[in-house]
């Protein structure tokens, strides 16, 4: 998911409670709950590295306890710095309980990457199999929906927060973010409900007469109804939308047959390329185009992965690989993103 989604809902999880144990817990548990992408700075090394890397050691149930701890350690360090000052000097910090509410947080920070495609490697390094449920776009509008408003309305409600203060000397907010968290469980329930119809309605079709050998179905932003589809055959991909209310399959004739790519010399030498070889244990649907380059200066096969070229929509694939192989089939170059031209001989 997107930062501020993981940002709200570290503050949602101390608001529903774990703020009342202890001081420093909502921006300990806000700030580890975003803490995992902290991979992000792998790119320093190249793009290539930083695909390799992305959702791996620090999206791990081991990587999360060193997330955790620097983020207590920064606690620590601010605390010490502002003179332990506290808002409510009875209420401490209780450095092991941040330490664990810390770890609860990366915790979510996994979960909530494992809704969407793209997927996590919570095993990681013991176990490098990719996850995903594929039930929640990267963007979710219904979750920040009910997140901001759990942590805004109790402020701007006052008949709220009394209520509240009235049985609970305690932060404000309490009730709000534990229906908030409960309104996410609840879209998660129905979003996994749609997404079985989704694949089963897939599976129960034939493509051009013949049966597909596995299918997948991945969320549109907005619709909760409304999927996109893709089946595997033995010679071709169908993609197509899927309409979980209706089980209809490519409702508006706009499925798309992608026949897979003949395997070449060129291609090959691609895959066993350091990109080339990331990128296949990552994607699920991988597919290779090969560009020839004028003057026998060699090739540029291009990775893309069909889980996110959605029918219809014109955008950059962003998570597409390349690599450039000279006309000895030696790896001349590789880089991963539109953002990283390959620097062509």
């Amino acid at each position: 998911m997107e930062p501020i989604t993981h940002f709200l809902f570290g503050a949602c999880l101390s608001r529903a409670g774990l703020n009342r144990r202890t001081a420093l817990a909502t921006a300990t548990v806000t700030l580890a709950a975003e803490a995992p992408d902290i991979d992000v700075l792998g790119e320093i090394k190249g793009p290539v590295f930083g695909f390799a890397h992305h959702r791996g050691f620090t999206h791990s149930f081991l990587g999360i306890i060193l997330t955790s701890a620097a983020v207590v350690g920064l606690m620590y360090a601010i605390w010490r710095l502002r003179g332990r000052k506290l808002k409510r000097p009875d209420l401490p910090p209780r450095w092991g309980l941040l330490f664990l509410f810390a770890y609860l947080a990366g915790l979510s920070h996994i979960l909530l990457d494992f809704t969407n495609n793209y997927g996590v490697r919570p095993f990681w390094p013991f176990w490098e199999k990719w996850y995903s449920w594929d039930i929640v776009y990267i963007v979710e509008p219904v979750m920040l929906i009910l997140m901001v408003g759990a942590l805004v309305l109790p402020s701007l409600f006052s008949l709220i927060s009394e209520e509240v203060g009235a049985r609970d000397k305690g932060p404000k907010g309490r009730v709000a973010a534990i229906v908030a968290l409960a309104g996410i469980v609840a879209m998660w329930g129905l979003r996994d409900y749609e997404h079985r119809r989704a694949v089963n309605a897939i599976e129960a079709r034939t493509y051009q007469g013949a049966a597909s050998l596995r299918a997948s179905a991945y969320p549109y932003m907005l619709n909760p109804f409304h999927w996109y589809g893709i089946a595997e055959t033995k010679n071709f991909f169908a993609q197509m939308d899927v309409d979980s209310l209706g089980t209809d399959v490519d409702p508006d004739n706009r499925m798309q047959i992608r026949y897979k790519p003949e395997e070449t010399p060129v291609t090959l030498a691609a895959k066993k390329s350091y990109l080339g070889q990331v990128y296949l244990d990552w994607a699920k649907y991988p597919v290779t185009e090969t560009e020839v380059l004028p003057e026998n200066r060699g090739f540029i096969v291009r990775f893309r992965d069909l889980r996110y070229d959605y029918p219809g929509l014109t955008r950059r694939a962003v998570l597409m690989g390349s690599v450039l192989v000279g006309p000895d089939l030696r790896v001349v170059d590789e880089t991963f993103g539109f953002r990283h031209p390959l620097a062509r001989p």
